[in-house]
């Protein structure tokens, strides 16, 4: 343990391990009634109306975890880190600086939304923002929602996934930014599609970034940045009442009831009104000072210990799924090379 870990000063280039959680999502979307729709009456969350073009869900007592914003996109444009004390705050920047990448601070009004007092923003990978705050907006308001609760506390909020033409540039570019350690790897086929899957963690929660390459021709089949993002819920009976709902309601399932090989928790994927996908999950291994001290790296093969079976995909998904790889071989992914440098890790 280092000195600076003793007396609570923190030097530069200690690493910020630890110190980082995943603490709100940005949405861009016009189907602001299908997300209502969604969040509250399917996924079971708290939902907010600030205003026509703005929702907001609730999974605990921040102010936002999900921003569903008024736009065109229909992707989640940025992500926000709750980085715990500012020291460590300060070193995140200082590397991005140091780098030769530009820092912007959000203005009043964006802070607001993001129920934060303060956030400063800079380039992530595939062009989805990174934004990183202190403090979160709390709020003593109750809960009102179906779920009866979400798993958060100094784990985040859950996680996201990302397929990538080149995973290593992502694996690297968080490695650099918040002292990311990998996991473990998944080999599967999708579709038809072998591909390789590395689980990065921030924290104690088994990863809070998932990043998913081809095997053989490097394409992106997916036409959101994220693929999916994660929540965990506080009990098994709220995992399998989102499930239920989600399929009553008539929103799209994409993998039925399952158990992860790696960080072995029982989850469902459905489909967003923005296209993405949403796992609701369940009990997920956690990493005590026990487990961080015992576990190695390996490679698992497959996702599922049993169930995530493949709802189908329609004929228009496999089609938008074939423009999408097609046009990932035509156009650059975005990267930001300046970040994505080689760790002590070894970021393979």
């Amino acid at each position: 343990m280092s000195a600076a870990t003793t007396t609570g000063e923190r030097r530069a280039g200690d690493s910020v391990f630890g110190q980082v959680q995943l603490g709100y999502l940005v949405v861009e979307s016009s189907r602001l009634l299908d997300w209502h729709r969604f969040g509250a009456d399917a996924i079971g969350l708290h939902v907010d109306r600030p205003t026509d073009d703005v929702l907001r869900f609730r999974l605990d007592d921040h102010a936002c975890r999900f921003l569903i914003r008024r736009g065109p996109a229909e992707d989640v444009t940025a992500i926000g880190w709750h980085i715990a004390d500012h020291e460590a705050f300060d070193e995140v920047l200082r590397r991005v600086v140091d780098r030769g990448v530009l820092v912007q601070e959000g203005t009043a009004e964006e802070a607001a939304l993001r129920g934060v007092e303060r956030l400063w923003r800079f380039p992530g990978p595939k062009g989805v923002v990174q934004e990183v705050f202190t403090t979160a907006r709390t709020t003593t308001e109750p809960l009102q929602m179906i779920t009866s609760g979400f798993v958060t506390g100094a784990s985040g909020m859950g996680h996201v996934a990302l397929t990538s033409r080149d995973p290593v540039s992502i694996h690297r570019y968080f490695g650099t930014v918040f002292d990311s350690r990998l996991s473990d790897f998944i080999d599967e086929t999708m579709s038809g599609v072998r591909m390789k899957i590395r689980f990065l963690r921030v924290n104690e929660r088994h990863h809070s970034i998932a990043v998913a390459g081809t095997r053989g021709i490097a394409m992106d089949p997916i036409r959101t940045s994220v693929q999916h993002v994660n929540i965990q819920v506080a009990d098994l009976d709220d995992m399998l009442g989102a499930y239920e709902r989600v399929t009553d309601l008539g929103f799209r399932m994409a993998w039925t009831v399952g158990q992860h090989t790696n960080d072995r928790e029982l989850s469902f994927y459905c489909v967003t009104p923005s296209g993405f996908e949403l796992e609701v999950g369940w009990d997920p291994i956690v990493f005590t000072a026990e487990v961080e001290a015992a576990w190695r790296v390996t490679t698992h093969q497959g996702i599922s210990v049993w169930g995530h079976d493949d709802v189908g995909l329609r004929l228009t998904d496999r089609w938008d799924q074939l423009r999408s790889a097609v046009r990932s071989l035509k156009t650059p992914e975005i990267t930001v090379p300046e970040l994505a440098v080689k760790t002590r890790e070894g970021n393979r």
